[in-house]
């Protein structure tokens, strides 16, 4: 149902009528705007829908039905209660903010450069290595030395994850962690795991907010980056989120909060 709207009573004893080539319908002396239709249409168009006569019908069909119900429930006072009232206001709030940020962002575009800018400096932050390790992830220290003895004895490293670590999401692949960059662990894990020979493991527990370690590398290779052109969309959505909270954050700063 449409919202945000003066009551359909209330245009109708204005004597609401809609002006030639201004409105698709009237429901009861009220004017249904062709700039809804159209904006209708712009929505259908934005899923894959054809414009074309029939989805032309069909939306002004459903324009006239959600005017039908508006009226209907501004009839039976619904409009009046408070519940209601404290929706229409955020409905309205919130169609002025995302109209006000469209217009800012548009006014303030993320250049082409901005996105090479952010594409090297993630690229240079993911470094040049990928690696393909295992962990077994314990409670204390003293747990992580008796493992790491056992290792040293001749058990297997993905038979003790797999019975031992306290990582559900690696516990039944052994521990396998698959191919990453060190960006995406924790900098005591990534600084150790780095620092081993292919096929080695830690012979000293490593320590992290998660718990006690064994890691195992399994192995090294060149990291594959996607090229700037399979990414440019998506890093200039992550840019432009990042200037719409600090446009936010400066707004805030200069309101008056109490």
């Amino acid at each position: 149902v449409a919202f945000g709207q003066a009551p359909a009573r209330d245009a109708a004893k204005k004597g609401a009528k809609p002006a030639a080539g201004e409105a698709v319908a009237t429901v009861n002396g009220v004017a249904v705007p062709k700039a809804r239709l159209d904006m209708m249409m712009q929505q259908q168009a934005a899923r894959g829908t054809p414009d074309n006569d029939q989805t032309r019908a069909a939306v002004r069909d459903n324009l006239i039905n959600r005017e039908i119900v508006a009226q209907e429930a501004a009839r039976s006072g619904l409009a009046k209660l408070p519940a209601v009232q404290n929706q229409l206001e955020m409905a309205r709030q919130q169609i002025l903010i995302d109209a006000y940020i469209s217009d800012w962002v548009r006014k303030n575009p993320i250049s082409d450069a901005d996105i090479e800018k952010e594409y090297e400096r993630v690229k240079a932050q993911q470094g040049d290595k990928e690696y393909k390790a295992r962990h077994i992830l314990v409670e204390n220290e003293e747990q992580a030395k008796g493992l790491i003895a056992d290792l040293k004895k001749g058990a297997k490293f993905d038979e003790l994850a797999t019975q031992h670590t306290k990582d559900s999401g690696t516990k039944e692949r052994g521990g396998d962690l698959d191919w990453n960059s060190p960006t995406v662990f924790d900098k005591q894990f990534s600084d150790a795991m780095i620092k081993l020979e292919k096929g080695k493991y830690t012979e000293a527990p490593v320590k992290t907010r998660f718990g006690f370690h064994i890691i195992q590398l399994d192995d090294v290779r060149e990291a594959k980056f996607p090229p700037l052109a399979d990414v440019k969309p998506r890093i200039q959505q992550q840019l432009v989120q990042i200037k719409v909270d600090q446009l936010v954050r400066g707004l805030r700063a200069k309101a008056k909060v109490e």
